[in-house]
């Protein structure tokens, strides 16, 4: 937690008025006991009601007071907590934000949203806990065990004799509880997964009639989170039960014993009943340091999984040196003996690629599942740094441009149409914030959107849902099209981004592509022969490397990957082009 305190800085005033107020309350608080002594060793003891009054009064002002002091830290605890936690929590999101994909898919996406919220709520909690608790409840322990020693010392010996026995179950308690809130965390971690599948693939789930099986699953990892929980609930179920046994016989030896003293004249009975109030006091301190404890237990482990976070550094970085010069002759886009493999997989993806892309082509891509085509493309922007290899764009390797210049010419059409809450125009302006209404419009038009987009009734206006879930399949993919052809890119790389698409719209599409950008490098991957039949180049991919390069005619003739492909969609002589 020590190198989140840094954060508490911003927080200076509040972190030392805080618990100079809470100090204030416990001094108020220890003064009690020796005012309820002398009203009744003064008051009761003599029959003077005026007194009692007088003192009673006194105390009320003292618990008027108290409870001043104890709203004034209250106001700081939660402003410095809130502060903290919105700092922390904007801080840890701009570092996943820039994170590559190699440490998000290591740690995990539903691992990220558990840290960012649950962990640090749990932080906000102890710095809380920290301003409001932690000087009051040590302050009263040793006040009260002061202000007993003044009273009378020989007295006061039962508090150092029950002191080390609340310590021991203190110990006990802790020592046994302290690592299962470790292992509870990660275990959220998985109902966190769980949930987040079943919230993302609800209609795969009730297609396949799946309802039963996952609620067994959720319930399987609820049942293991909770029988950790229910452990470590037993072992701190003793805290109370010890502490308040050990501290009522404390109690018990101060009658028996403080008895004996009033005998013999050295106590009175008011400084009785002081001296069982600071045992009480004592008693309600070390209840408070043992839940101080599991609280700050609790947060040590949120706090070492928000540093994991901040820890791990992008893989992915701009480069120190400054952009060489472009070269103008060199093709757009070059892979030299490109090899990749996924982090922490010991297969390769990617084998020996070289190829050459000229500007303003339409390069198809092409080949089975799991033949590396995504991952390909995917190394163009650098979401992955190539194993081996470089990968040049306008003659500079990728790794030398700073990422923002990089990706700022690049368009990119995942498989998985994404679009955000909003306006449809919000949607398209993610291409180009400064679009003007005639770039989108056009986009619109190329991407075959135009027509359907007219027809909303609230056009560009239109709200829509998170991920686009109030479009048809087609509908967002044509829009997500259009918000890259928005930002006008060298480079526009369609990631199998028409597979929803109807024959018609897919070759409408292809079409408007080259017809409107024809000074753009166009990269289609797909599963279809038909939608890169015409392009300027195909390149064919087997189990990672390129089993043909060529146009449609040529690789049909020569590549026997290719067309087995072409004569799994289509009939010999309309493959052929006859």
């Amino acid at each position: 937690m020590w190198k989140l305190a840094r954060y508490l800085k911003h927080f200076k005033k509040e972190v030392i008025l805080g618990p100079f107020f809470k100090l204030l309350e416990a001094i108020f608080e220890l003064i009690v006991p020796l005012v309820m002594a002398k009203i009744i060793d003064v008051g009761v003891k003599n029959g003077d009601t005026r007194y009692v009054l007088t003192m009673g009064g006194v105390m009320v002002l003292l618990g008027v007071a108290g409870l001043g002091f104890a709203l004034t830290c209250q106001y700081f605890a939660a402003k410095a907590s809130q502060g903290f936690g919105t700092m922390v929590r904007n801080d840890l999101f701009a570092h996943i934000s820039s994170l590559s994909h190699g440490e998000v898919d290591r740690i995990g996406t539903p691992s990220l949203i558990t840290r960012i919220t649950g962990d640090v709520n749990q932080l906000q909690v102890a710095v809380a806990m920290l301003i409001r608790l932690v000087v009051r409840a040590p302050f009263l322990v040793i006040g009260a065990a002061v202000m007993a020693m003044m009273l009378d010392l020989r007295l006061s010996l039962v508090f150092l004799a029950a002191a080390p026995l609340v310590g021991l179950a203190l110990y006990f308690v802790m020592s046994r509880s302290v690592p299962f809130y470790r292992v509870i965390q990660k275990k959220l971690d998985r109902i966190s997964l769980i949930t987040r599948e079943n919230l993302e693939g609800a209609r795969v789930i009730r297609a396949f009639s799946k309802q039963d099986t996952e609620r067994a699953r959720f319930h399987a990892a609820s049942e293991d989170a909770m029988v950790s929980s229910i452990r470590v609930g037993k072992i701190a179920a003793l805290l109370n039960p010890l502490t308040f046994a050990i501290m009522n016989l404390a109690i018990v030896a101060i009658v028996w014993f403080g008895g004996f003293r009033v005998d013999t004249g050295a106590l009175s009975q008011g400084q009785i009943i002081a001296f069982v109030n600071y045992m009480t006091q004592i008693l309600l301190a070390l209840v408070v340091v043992a839940n101080l404890v599991i609280i700050f237990t609790k947060s040590s482990a949120s706090a070492a999984r928000v540093n994991e976070v901040f820890a791990t550094q992008p893989s992915i970085t701009d480069p120190e040196k400054a952009l060489s010069t472009k070269d103008a002759a060199a093709p757009k886009i070059q892979f030299r003996d490109v090899s990749f493999s996924y982090p922490g997989s010991g297969e390769v993806s990617l084998s020996h690629i070289s190829v050459d892309i000229q500007k303003g082509q339409t390069v198809g891509i092409i080949g089975g599942t799991g033949s590396g085509k995504s991952t390909l493309v995917n190394l163009i922007p650098r979401f992955y740094d190539a194993t081996e290899g470089s990968i040049l764009v306008d003659g500079v390797d990728v790794r030398s441009y700073p990422l923002e210049k990089l990706r700022g010419q690049i368009g990119i059409v995942p498989q998985q149409a994404v679009l955000f809450s909003g306006t449809l125009e919000e949607n398209l302006r993610w291409g180009k914030e400064g679009a003007t209404k005639e770039q989108m419009d056009k986009a619109l038009r190329v991407a075959q959107a135009k027509e359907f987009v007219d027809r909303l009734p609230d056009g560009w206006d239109t709200q829509i849902a998170q991920g686009g879930k109030n479009l048809s399949g087609g509908q967002r993919q044509r829009l997500t099209i259009a918000r890259a052809l928005t930002r006008e890119p060298d480079i526009l790389i369609l990631d199998d981004s028409m597979s929803a698409l109807d024959f018609a719209t897919d070759a409408a599409l292809r079409r408007a592509l080259r017809e409107e950008t024809e000074d753009m490098t166009v990269l289609m991957v797909t599963q279809r022969a038909h939608t890169i039949r015409s392009a300027d180049l195909i390149i064919v991919l087997d189990d990672g490397e390129v089993a043909g390069i060529g146009t449609h005619e040529a690789l049909f003739a020569q590549c026997g990957v290719y067309r087995e492909i072409c004569l799994s969609q289509q009939k010999e002589k309309e493959a052929a082009g006859q």
